[in-house]
């Protein structure tokens, strides 16, 4: 049986270096074409604010279930969870690295009215798109094997509710003549 490992630093880091080269050059791109780059709505904060925040109720709750009541989770369920954490890890740190990018790209017009508008709503998004990230980190975290030594295990089998299950129920003890 093959394991998925946790999303990488690495992997994030250079996602949201791409994404912050993307969002950096987003505006002398529309501006050689003529055009104005668009002002930064509070839509997409709160979107990933919101995306953040069920993936957060989705970390604690599986946290709760696996670990601390040391419940069963189906293998299908573990690997459709942790798919979700790693994607939306992967999209927070793109979508944060944009939009940091996007209000480098405006640091050199902050005395202007909309581009200090955009410098600000673009930080407070990058921002929105970590929290997304620490989040689904934290999904992936609490997707852990109990007792999985390195933590790189990823989703195997019953979560550890066959080991939960002997702690609060003590040893078992086997008939006479026979080893336990």
């Amino acid at each position: 049986m093959s394991t998925v490992r946790r999303t990488s630093t690495l992997t994030l880091t250079v996602v949201g270096g791409v994404g912050l080269i993307a969002g950096r050059i987003a505006r002398p791109v529309i501006e050689y074409r003529d055009g104005v780059a668009p002002t930064v709505g509070w839509a997409p904060s709160l979107a990933l604010l919101l995306g953040a925040a069920i993936l957060g109720g989705l970390a604690w709750s599986t946290f709760q279930s696996l670990h601390k009541r040391g419940e069963r989770m189906t293998s299908d369920h573990g690997v459709k969870l942790l798919s979700l954490a790693k994607a939306s890890a992967i999209v927070g740190a793109f979508v944060a690295g944009g939009y940091f990018g996007y209000a480098l790209g405006f640091v050199d017009a902050w005395n202007t009215a909309l581009g200090h508008e955009r410098v600000v709503r673009s930080t407070i998004v990058g921002m929105a798109g970590l929290l997304l990230v620490a989040a689904a980190l934290l999904l992936e975290r609490a997707l852990q094997v109990p007792g999985d030594p390195g933590g790189e295990g990823g989703v195997k089998g019953t979560g550890g509710a066959n080991k939960a299950r002997r702690r609060r129920e003590g040893p078992e003890t086997a008939p006479e003549g026979t080893p336990a």
